[in-house]
């Protein structure tokens, strides 16, 4: 028997919650990632525009597509840990909070103390405050967006059902 979440309407496999969870981070960084840092920078608070197109190893896809895989990677993470929180928090609102807090706590996080060192980078940006701030918030909003592409994602299943 296959382990199950239970969401409101029906309950669906670890698999496909997993699954679920990739192609919602994929779209999130696509969405709300991308589009958080497209209004950021219209407003002069981001260098970079968003969608970058510069190729990326090994592939040499462009690197927006880079990123929507590994925020697919990064909200398979999600959904697997989401299963362990108390059922109150893996739906809906609660959910939702629980995605903005994982990206802008534990993915900002990784990226500052792991991803960064790796990268020949500074520690947690640098320690510069605004882009410290600036990271924690795209991360936080496509934690939140892949949250909510999660649900989007459990309501369809439910009504194929």
């Amino acid at each position: 028997m296959t382990e199950t979440l239970d969401a409101p309407a029906t309950p669906i496999s670890l698999p496909t919650w997993l699954a679920i969870g990739f192609v919602a981070g994929f779209l999130s960084v696509l969405t709300f990632h991308q589009g958080t840092i497209g209004i950021a920078h219209l407003i002069g608070l981001a260098p970079n525009p968003p969608y970058p197109m510069r190729a990326v190893a090994p592939l040499g896809v462009p690197q927006f597509i880079s990123l929507a895989f590994w925020g697919g990677v990064w909200l398979t993470v999600f959904a697997l840990v989401s299963t362990r929180l108390p059922a109150a928090a893996r739906s809906g609102i609660g959910l939702a909070l629980a995605g903005l807090v994982f990206g802008s706590l534990v993915i900002s996080t990784f990226n500052w103390f792991v991803l960064a060192p790796l990268r020949g980078q500074p520690l947690g940006n640098g320690f510069i405050l605004a882009n410290m701030m600036r990271s924690m918030i795209y991360n936080g909003v496509f934690g939140l967006g892949g949250a909510l592409w999660m649900l989007a994602g459990m309501r369809l299943l439910a009504s194929r059902r």
